[in-house]
């Protein structure tokens, strides 16, 4: 998170980089140098659309159809499957039901992840809380098939991209692969934007940071997505078939600040516009917990590390799961895991 002084500053721009996974690839002519270009960009903001990643067009559109038949239901058929109703965070939220540094956000959405069974309090760290069944509407029966096969296919691009930059920095291509082996925790919203009403303050979501690894998010043409650069933030122009990737706070700390966790925030869409988008989230097991890595001198040069003091980190990634869960929909926490909200608040252990 950062805090609501931050700058609010726009520079309109479409100067987000851009990078090529198929040039990442072994023995590609010039892979060098796009090595190169995606640490730059991993460094800079943590911010870059990603291109060369092979998936299909067609599945894009998919996604996109299956979204906007979701929020064309009627709001009983939403309501039916509440995220209230899920202790592990799973379903619909309304417009406003989430926040984000204590404010709502103007969208609403469905979240889902893997498919997993409850699993008991007493058999595990409480951050398994968040492995559980989806809710899917009855009266879209395709939705499902079209989420969980899109996060699928997204699911060797994002392991192919984080190689990459364990790689671009000096180090073995597998050095994250223990942390997300056997299970890693992947999730997914669907989202839609209404258009800004009136008296509306236009946070479609406000500024923070993903506390994970890699977003890869897909957005309409409407545009509202802005990442924090230098100062000023930046419309992340809407490119077709592009992913836009974000880096998470857990990468940050990983290479000690020298990859960047992105400031990103979302601007509700204008009067009679509205948007869709659809972030995934490639994050590791609930258990996992960061390692700082030995980054080769010419780049632990430039790995500075501020902590945040109103946003401390936990190195266990379910901690932070739970409290980012908690923060975002406290009704749903205190519904469900009352015991467990005071605890979520409590700060990392230095």
């Amino acid at each position: 998170m950062i805090p609501e002084s931050a700058p609010r500053a726009v520079r309109m721009t479409s100067r987000v980089p851009e990078v090529d996974l198929e040039q990442l690839a072994a023995g590609k002519p010039g892979r060098e140098k796009a090595l190169e270009k995606l640490r730059a960009a991993a460094h800079d903001s943590g911010a870059f659309y990603l291109v060369g990643h092979g998936v299909e067009g067609s599945l894009f559109e998919s996604v996109y159809a299956a979204a906007r038949r979701l929020f064309e239901l009627p709001h009983a058929e939403l309501d039916a499957i509440a995220m209230l109703q899920s202790p592990h965070f799973r379903g619909y939220t309304r417009v406003g039901d989430e926040r984000t540094l204590g404010q709502p956000d103007l969208r609403e959405q469905l979240d889902v992840g893997f498919e997993h069974g409850a699993r008991r309090r007493d058999d595990a760290a409480d951050y398994y809380l968040l492995d559980g069944p989806n809710q899917w509407p009855e009266a879209l029966p395709e939705l499902a098939p079209v989420i969980l096969g899109w996060m699928r296919r997204l699911e060797p691009v994002a392991a192919r991209l984080l190689s990459a930059l364990t790689e671009s920095m000096g180090l073995a291509p597998d050095v994250f692969a223990a942390a997300f082996s056997p299970d890693p925790y992947v999730n997914l919203k669907i989202v839609h934007y209404p258009a800004r009403g009136g008296d509306s303050s236009g946070q479609g979501v406000g500024s923070h940071k993903d506390y994970g690894f890699l977003t890869l998010l897909i957005q309409d043409g409407v545009g509202g997505l802005q990442i924090l650069v230098d100062g000023e933030f930046v419309d992340v122009v809407p490119k077709r078939d592009a992913l836009v990737v974000n880096l998470g706070e857990m990468l940050e700390i990983a290479t000690n600040g020298f990859l960047t966790a992105t400031v990103h925030r979302v601007v509700s869409p204008p009067a009679g516009v509205d948007r869709i988008s659809v972030p995934y989230f490639y994050n590791p097991r609930l258990d996992y917990t960061v390692v700082r890595l030995k980054l080769p001198e010419e780049f632990a040069r430039e790995a500075r590390l501020v902590p945040d003091a109103s946003n401390p980190i936990f190195a266990e990634f379910g901690r932070n799961a739970m409290r980012g869960w908690f923060r975002s929909h406290p009704t749903v926490a205190q519904r469900h895991h009352p015991d467990l909200v005071r605890h979520s608040s409590e700060k990392p252990e230095e």
